[in-house]
Formats: C-alpha cells, structure tokens, sequence
C-alpha cells in the first residue's frame, strides 16, 4: 500500500528510527498540523512512536496474540495517517486511535473466526503473570495455578465469550484498559449513561451465566 509516494505498510513495520528534532517538542496538535498540511512523515513517526505502545496494547486485549496484534496495529496507523485530515480536535488523538484501534480488531476477528474475545482477554492476562497462555495451563495442567482456579477461568472465559459485543468491548475497556466511563463512552461514540448501563448489564450477565456453569 502507498500514499503520496510512500509505502506505508514498510514504514511502520520499521516504526521509523527517531532522532532528537524540532518535532519532539511540538504537541500533538502541532504534530498533527505537519502531517496533514504539510506531509511531514517525521512528525508522524514520533505520533507513531508515542502511541504504539498503547496501540498494541489494546489490540493484544482483544486478540491475544502479539504477532496478530503488531500486524493490526500498522493497519490502526496506516488509517490514522489516511483519516487525519478529517480530525476535528473534537476528541482527543487518543479517543481517536483507540476507536480505530478497537474497531480494527473487533473487524479482524469476525473476518479469521478466531478465538473468542474473552479466550483472548483472560489468556493474555494470565500469560502476563505466569508466562502461559491461558489453553497451556489447561493443556500442560501448570502446578503453579491451582485446580480451582484454572476451573474459574474456563467458566469465566465461557460466561464472556456468551455476551453481546457492546457489553464485551465495554467491560474489557473498563477493565484491562482501566478507562473512565467517560472515555469508554468518546470511544464507542455513546453517552456516559449508555456505558454504565452496558456494564451494568455485563456484570448482570456474567452473573447468572456463571451460576448456571457451576456444578
């Protein structure tokens, strides 16, 4: 893929080496100015550089999966390059790339039929902690994870796998990413009251699936 010239898919997967400019003292704002008026691939790449780590970050909360996160998070950049023209300043940078972000992901598991989302989400964590994916505990029977607690998970990863997307997206929001309802609602383009009903509803939801799940 390229845009005015340049292979856009190379230049992220290199993420761009940066040296000390100008630009590293210029907001995002102004970083954004360059790159829409000016075609300043410099200033995208420190805009690159400061919000990859969140990128991935919100893409391995979804998928699970560093490699098919660092893959999606060059398409979540290649759009963002694509979309900055029609940026408004009427959210933050960050909303912005987060809703990419989530949207990417989302898009990228109903296309590959992967895992479900919350197989992902609890197996991520738990690797963070333990150095294994949540199926490798169940698989090897790890002895550093109890019985019990392994059991907890599998229901728990099933009870989340069950709820509707919308709940699913605001929970993981709320709790792997730690946002305010506030933000979880800039991202999903809803209002504050909507994100507190969803979850509300999730936990609800979780509740009674569990009770059901249990022997």
């Amino acid at each position: 893929m390229t845009h005015n010239g340049i292979n856009l898919r190379k230049f992220f997967v290199s993420w761009l080496s940066i040296h000390e400019t100008v630009f590293h003292s210029m907001d995002e704002k102004e970083l954004v100015q360059q790159v829409v008026q000016h075609n300043n691939h410099e200033a995208f790449s420190i805009l690159v550089e400061r919000y990859k780590k969140m990128v991935i970050t919100t893409c391995i909360g979804f998928l699970g999966n560093f490699h098919d996160a660092e893959d999606i998070a060059q398409d979540v950049f290649i759009e963002l390059y694509e979309s900055l023209p029609e940026f408004r300043n009427e959210a933050k940078l960050s909303t912005w790339i987060y809703r990419i972000a989530v949207n990417k992901s989302l898009n990228f598991l109903r296309r590959k039929k992967r895992e479900t989302f919350l197989q992902n989400f609890i197996g991520n964590r738990i690797k963070g902690k333990t150095g294994l994916t949540i199926d490798e505990i169940m698989d090897k029977g790890n002895t550093d994870i109890s019985i019990e607690l392994k059991e907890q998970h599998k229901q728990l990863r099933h009870a989340m796998g069950m709820l509707p997307e919308n709940q699913r997206i605001a929970l993981v929001l709320s709790t792997y990413h730690e946002l305010s309802y506030k933000e979880i609602a800039e991202v999903m383009e809803t209002s504050v009251s909507s994100v507190e009903s969803l979850l509300f509803r999730a936990k609800n939801n979780l509740r009674k699936i569990m009770g059901k799940t249990k022997p």
